[in-house]
């Protein structure tokens, strides 16, 4: 099995530690991150012919990613940032780099003990979501 591969599936948010001082960082707008502070949304991971799919929906939105793994694309994220962005897979995590307007920021996606846990960082601040597999 391509280690990528045990990313597929679906994953309901469990928690979330330090996202507001996240979305500040990155330069989100007040009314835009109180909903992001009380949206718990689902995470959709897909591979189909090498092209990966993420998905994070809830009930405010749904954005979608579609890209191959070391190519980089244009990214529209949920707070509406157009990004350049690139995902690689290295030591069994998902890393995304995302640029715009001479930023960056980058999101870690890993398993651990079966759940899947995103670390998102802009400059010093961190913030860690961690998300259970849908059965």
């Amino acid at each position: 099995m391509n280690m990528v591969e045990q990313f597929v599936g679906c994953w309901k948010m469990a928690s979330s530690e330090n996202f507001d001082e996240y979305m500040k960082a990155v330069g989100v707008g007040f009314a835009t991150r109180q909903m992001g502070n009380i949206t718990k949304p689902n995470f959709l991971f897909s591979i189909e012919d090498g092209v990966i799919s993420m998905t994070s929906q809830s009930k405010f939105k749904t954005t979608k990613a579609k890209f191959k793994l070391n190519e980089e694309f244009d990214e529209t994220t949920a707070d509406d940032r157009k990004t350049k962005t690139v995902v690689t897979f290295e030591d069994g995590k998902l890393i995304q780099k995302q640029t715009w307007d001479g930023k960056t920021t980058i999101l870690v996606r890993e398993l651990k003990d079966g759940k899947l846990v995103a670390t998102c960082t802009m400059d010093d601040v961190v913030s860690v979501r961690t998300y259970e597999r849908e059965v």
